[in-house]
C-alpha cells in the first residue's frame, strides 16, 4: 500500500469517532475480523475518546457530524480559521478561559461581548457539559492537623 495524498483533510474527533464505530459495526455485520493491531488501535482510541474529561465522554453525545457545518456557519462572522474551528469542535470550550486556549490572540481579535457570543454559539451547537457530581458531606476529604 502507498499513500497517494498525504493529508487530504483534517478530521475532528467526532468524525474519527463515528468512522471507527461505523467500521466496527460493518465488520461485525459482515462477520469478519480486522487485523489484530487495527482492532487494538480502534478499541484504545474509542476508550480514550469516551473517557472523562474528554468532551466526547458525555452520553448521549449532544452533537454529531451534522453539527460541524452549523458551527462553521455560525462562527463565520468572527473570521475564525479552519484550524481553530477544528480545535473548538475537539475541545468544546464552554467558558471564555477555555476559549482563550483555542483562539490565537483572542483578546486582541475579539472584545468581551464577541468572546461571550462565541462561547454561547459553542454551547448552543455542541451542548453544555453536565455539572460535576456534588460530593456528599461524608465523602469530602478531611484534613487532620
Amino acid at each position: 500500500m502507498r499513500v497517494i495524498e498525504a493529508q487530504n483533510a483534517v478530521l475532528t474527533n467526532v468524525e474519527v469517532y463515528e468512522f471507527l464505530n461505523d467500521q466496527a459495526r460493518q465488520h461485525h455485520k459482515e462477520k469478519r475480523r480486522a487485523p489484530g493491531n487495527l482492532e487494538t488501535v480502534r478499541k484504545e482510541l474509542l476508550q480514550y475518546l469516551e473517557s472523562s474529561p474528554n468532551p466526547m465522554s458525555q452520553r448521549p453525545l449532544p452533537y454529531n457530524v451534522a453539527a460541524i457545518p452549523i458551527l462553521i456557519k455560525k462562527l463565520r462572522p468572527y473570521s475564525i480559521s479552519k484550524g481553530e474551528c477544528v480545535m473548538i469542535m475537539n475541545l468544546r470550550p464552554t467558558s471564555i478561559a477555555n476559549l482563550n486556549a483555542v483562539l490565537e490572540d483572542m483578546e486582541g481579535r475579539f472584545n468581551e461581548d464577541a468572546q461571550q457570543s462565541i462561547v454561547d454559539i459553542v454551547i448552543e451547537v455542541l451542548g453544555q457539559f453536565p455539572p460535576p457530581p456534588e460530593e456528599e458531606e461524608g465523602d469530602a476529604m478531611q484534613t487532620t492537623e
